[in-house]
């Protein structure tokens, strides 16, 4: 997550969080600046010059010394504010902010003067706010403010579409655990400021607390614990977590890991500090420095995924998945550089998350050999989720909000600066994030920053990649056609058609190829470069072609075809339109949980879900994705039939998929095929014999969009078994008849190996 107010990062997706995380732009009142006469000042006009594409950027500084009390759910405060200097010598300014409602602000400075001006009933996304004036004599820019009270703000589910189960808080204070973000309002909102800020905290003993920036004060006693939080580093907000911490660290040079867990556990904190050294180390080698003096692991109340300057805070739950250190976690370590300290321009667009996707979850992904493969399934996601008007450019992403706005803001950002690494290649690449981070550390850059950095590295004009996918909507979609073979001087000569037959016009495409050759080891791999809509393929072969694939590793941003796909969840949760099938011959107590499990898949992704017993219906219907529930379900039989390229046996004890067997009983199984008599709708089976694992079955599914088939275990349910079919008949594949006319189906050559585009250090 970055940028603590407007932008809160949430980890996601098994959760993976292929996204990983939720980005939740929060509304920010901007507070006018009033005048007073011709005597007063305007905060907003005093220019701060800071790194970035912005060099009238406003910087407030707090010096907040705070006592809480969880008990009691309140708090006190005294802040003291220092301003920016007026730009010229006047008279008196008059500045307005905003304030929690019930905290009675009073003034502790001689001669400046307070007044209440109006309040707010609550927005979407904010607490009740109130609005006073302060009138300031000339000269003066530092005032002292005291106020304090209860925040206590209720829990608001995020948007049901995002198939998530987080929910989100600004503001809470209790016995259990204290959270205060700057959307709670809990200290003073001018404009649309930028702030650096020390605070003093004061808590009961046994307590600890977390904010950004640097450690520099810790007294924790039987009596009472009190600690001091400085950041100098420009912020958007102000947060501070309290509990009752047992806190690990470890010293890595120039900054510190540290651990904040809810109750003692070493063996979880040490993974934890060693991953946070490892990764810092990584991407300051990749990009630069690392840009504070701590990185936090902070264990949450509830679940969450949130991504803070200098820590993340993760729910109790999320913490504990095996997977997380090497998902989601180096993904809100990464936010440091990319958001948390670079800043986007988010009027002009979100980059942050697509280079963040690219640079962490991708990453990881493509040092363990599996690159292609998470290319794949992120264009699986565009094709099955963004669908009809739910597309949009890259230049109008801010926050994700639904798996289809993941889809664009994420994936296709992602794909994006996948594409501008082919273009430049790694060596400029990796020297345009560099000057970047170097020339936007700590202010903001838009696209158009990044296209005119890349453009000074490498020497390139890119306007015209920037243009085409940033600013855009939608996506290339290919077609292979009169694929040939003919013997030719010294070797084959190998022709094709290509077309792009999306709607509109056509993309500034370089396509890569890959031919199989009879006797050699290895593909012929080759690009061919497209600016039209047709264009004619003829590669000189050393011999017989076998097998053409046209991006058979997946590195151009495109809409897939529905047979370069393997079925998955996703393409049941994007349809338009679902239909439920609950088995009218099951048990009571089994047909209730499948009922109320439908239920939940109401929230899922599609427009609309019906729901039925199998005996209401005579056939499937072919204009809609279905799910069928239960072994009991009538469907069942043709529903397996469908899945018998997958290698898919049924017996009445167990399930086989391939060289994997699971049990019916105690389990869960879930298996994604296409509808026989409509190849673009989904077909889900999902059965079970444990009626008690069907709510948690109905909140984990949603995260494991990208599967083909899935096994669950107990009441839990605990994944054990996932995976994808392989792909039966790309028609981005051709095959070529041999010399002796003979057709077969071959596999394709080993393609060369790819560098990673950086290493984690070693252990």
């Amino acid at each position: 997550m970055y940028n603590s107010d407007r932008h809160i990062h949430k980890t996601g997706d098994p959760i993976t969080m292929a996204a990983s995380r939720i980005l939740v732009s929060a509304v920010i009142f901007l507070v006018s600046a009033f005048t007073a006469g011709a005597q007063a000042g305007i905060l907003s006009a005093a220019p701060i010059s800071l790194s970035g594409s912005d060099s009238n950027l406003l910087v407030v500084h707090h010096n907040l010394k705070i006592e809480l009390y969880p008990d009691s759910r309140r708090f006190s405060a005294e802040d003291t504010i220092t301003l920016p200097d007026q730009p010229h010598n006047g008279p008196g300014r008059v500045i307005s902010f905003a304030l929690h409602r019930g905290l009675f602000p009073s003034i502790r400075t001689p001669e400046v003067h307070i007044s209440a001006q109006s309040s707010e009933a609550p927005e979407p996304g904010l607490p009740p706010l109130e609005f006073y004036r302060i009138a300031l004599p000339a000269g003066l820019h530092t005032f002292t403010l005291a106020y304090g009270g209860a925040i206590a703000e209720p829990d608001v589910p995020l948007a049901s579409e995002q198939a998530q189960s987080f929910v989100e808080n600004s503001g809470m204070i209790s016995e259990n655990g204290v959270y205060l973000s700057g959307n709670s309002y809990w200290y003073p909102r001018f404009d649309d400021e930028l702030i650096t800020f020390t605070v003093s905290i004061t808590l009961p003993g046994g307590w600890d607390v977390v904010s950004q920036g640097s450690r520099t004060l810790y007294d924790r006693n039987k009596k009472d614990t009190n600690v001091r939080w400085e950041s100098p580093e420009p912020q958007e907000g102000i947060f501070i977590i309290a509990a009752r911490f047992s806190e690990y660290d470890r010293t890595a040079g120039h900054f510190s890991a540290m651990v904040f867990l809810r109750g003692p556990d070493s063996e979880l904190a040490d993974k934890y500090l060693e991953a946070t050294v490892r990764y810092i180390a990584m991407y300051e080698k990749l990009i630069g420095p690392y840009p504070y003096k701590k990185f936090a692991l902070v264990e949450n109340i509830w679940e969450t995924g949130f991504g803070m300057p200098s820590f993340t805070l993760l729910g109790p739950k999320i913490i504990r998945f095996p997977f997380i250190i090497t998902s989601s976690y180096p993904h809100e370590i990464l936010h440091n550089w990319w958001g948390n300290s670079v800043f986007p321009e988010i009027s002009k667009g979100n980059w942050t998350e697509g280079l963040t996707a690219y640079l962490a979850d991708y990453l990881i992904k493509e040092q363990q050999g599996g690159g292609a493969e998470f290319r794949q399934a992120t264009l699986q996601k565009y094709a099955d989720f963004v669908v009809g008007n739910r597309d949009f450019p890259i230049a109008e992403f801010r926050a994700r909000h639904s798996p289809s706005s993941e889809a664009v803001g994420y994936g296709k950002a992602l794909m994006f600066f996948h594409m501008l690494r082919q273009e430049l290649g790694d060596k400029n690449f990796v020297a345009g994030l560099r000057e970047i981070y170097r020339e936007y550390k700590f202010g903001f850059a838009s696209f158009d920053d990044l296209r005119k950095t890349f453009e000074k590295v490498s020497g390139k004009d890119l306007e015209w990649l920037f243009d085409e996918w940033i600013l855009r909507t939608g996506a290339p979609k290919l077609k292979l056609r009169d694929v040939n073979a003919r013997p030719g001087k010294n070797g084959y000569v190998l022709t094709a058609i290509i077309e792009q037959v999306q709607p509109g016009k056509t993309y500034r495409l370089r396509i890569p190829l890959a031919v199989t050759v009879e006797g050699k080891e290895r593909a012929f791999q080759s690009e061919v470069s497209m600016d039209k809509g047709i264009i004619e393929l003829s590669l000189h072969l050393p011999a017989q072609p076998l097998r053409l694939d046209i991006d058979p590793e997946f590195d151009l941003f495109r809409r897939l075809d529905e047979a370069e796909m393997p079925p998955a969840l996703s393409q049941a949760l994007g349809a338009k339109k679902m239909l439920v099938l609950l088995p009218a011959s099951a048990n009571s107590t089994l047909l209730q949980a499948y009922r109320e499990f439908a239920g939940s898949l109401v929230n899922s992704g599609p427009d609309t879900v019906g729901i039925k017993l199998d005996n209401e219906v005579t056939k499937l219907p072919s204009d809609c994705a279905v799910i069928l529930l239960g072994w009991e379900n009538r469907f069942l039989k043709e529903a397996i039939a469908s899945l018998s390229g997958y290698g898919v046996v049924l017996s009445r004890e167990s399930v086989h998929i391939g060289t994997n067997k699971i049990e019916r009983e105690k389990n869960s199984i879930v298996l994604t095929s296409r509808n026989p008599k409509n190849k673009d709708m989904a077909l889900v089976i999902i059965s079970t014999t444990v009626p008690a694992a069907l709510p948690g079955l109905s909140r984990k599914l949603p995260h494991y969009h990208k599967y083909s088939y899935l096994g669950f275990e107990g009441d839990e349910p605990s994944n054990i078994l996932k995976g994808r079919w392989q792909v039966l008949d790309s028609p981005m594949t051709a095959f070529i008849h041999g010399k002796d006319g003979a057709f077969r189906k071959v596999q394709m050559s080993p393609l060369s190996p790819r560098a990673a585009l950086t290493t984690l250090p070693a252990d």
